[in-house]
């Protein structure tokens, strides 16, 4: 019993605050490990892409009721811990140096589908024949309308130079007929001019030559009521008076056609002694029913005959009428 009290006594202690140095490095240790695993856990939480799901029932389900948990035993009182001795405190522990958490690394960008750049391509390239088609399409409209429009102005173009042909080949035709209008009644009115001399000309004769017979007549005449040849006074009508009747009456004949040869048609008229015709009647055919009723036409328009040169008008007389006289 001495014996051991003796050799505790020149036992060396325990240096002061060894377990709690033990302690502190344990710690140490323990948050290096954390951060070494926080470091790597955060790495490959940022390569894997956040997928969230939520779960739902097709059909709703009532929850079990909980079970009733049995009664806890009363916990016997625990005896009272006697005091421990006061433990003294270790020598101050160096601390370790901090080791910094690694620097996170950057997210790395996912890398492009080829399979998806192969259809953006053939996307992008039908987008660019569809602008390329529908460009095509609309010059091939311009050049279509371009087309028409200068086929619509050729075509008004021929329409005007046709319509301008044919006024000019019209009005060629409206003057060639107006001059043959013109040529028709100027050749009229110089026939008409000419067989007015004519039948002045005759006229003129015809007084001549019957003052002539007059001059004769009254050179041998005896001047009795029964006496033969040329008297003072002729009852007939003079040597001129036919032309001149003939010069009014032929303006009134219209006869278009043409006659063959040249028919005298005759007819007989009865006057009143002013001279207004009351009657007239065919007393001699020309053989054309045309040309004989065209001078009873005429005579019907005519109304009365000219007086004869002592101023009388004969009551009955016959009348030849030839269409070239």
């Amino acid at each position: 019993m001495h014996a051991h009290d003796d050799r505790d006594q020149f036992t060396p202690p325990q240096p002061p605050g060894r377990a709690r140095a033990v302690t502190l490095a344990v710690l140490a240790h323990l948050l290096l490990l954390a951060a070494l695993t926080w470091g790597v856990a955060w790495k490959n939480g940022s390569d894997q892409p956040a997928v969230v799901a939520e779960l739902w029932s097709a059909v709703p389900q009532q929850a079990a009721p909980r079970a009733e948990q049995p009664p806890t035993p009363p916990t016997p009182p625990t005896p009272p811990t006697p005091p421990k001795p006061p433990t003294p405190e270790p020598p101050p522990v160096p601390q370790p140096p901090k080791v910094s958490p690694p620097p996170p690394t950057p997210p790395q960008h996912a890398q492009p589908d080829p399979h998806e750049a192969d259809i953006a391509i053939e996307r992008e390239k039908k987008r660019l024949e569809q602008e390329k088609r529908e460009r095509e399409d609309k010059q091939k409209l311009a050049r279509e309308k371009k087309l028409k429009e200068q086929q619509r102005l050729d075509q008004e173009k021929k329409d005007k130079l046709a319509k301008e042909q044919a006024a000019r080949e019209q009005a060629a035709r409206d003057k060639a007929a107006l001059d043959k209008e013109q040529k028709r009644v100027a050749e009229e009115k110089r026939k008409k001019d000419e067989a007015i001399e004519k039948a002045n000309a005759k006229a003129a004769e015809d007084r001549r030559q019957e003052n002539i017979r007059r001059m004769q007549g009254l050179a041998g005449a005896s001047g009795a009521p029964t006496a033969t040849g040329t008297a003072l006074h002729d009852s007939g009508p003079s040597g001129g008076y036919g032309g001149r009747v003939a010069a009014k009456v032929k303006p009134n004949i219209v006869y278009p056609d043409a006659v063959s040869g040249n028919p005298r048609a005759e007819v007989e008229v009865h006057t009143s002694p002013d001279g207004t015709i009351l009657s007239t009647r065919l007393t001699k055919s020309s053989g054309n029913a045309a040309w004989d009723d065209a001078v009873l036409r005429a005579l019907q328009k005519t109304a009365s005959l000219p007086r004869d040169v002592d101023g009388r008008v004969p009551p009955s007389l016959v009348i030849g009428f030839r269409p070239q006289d």
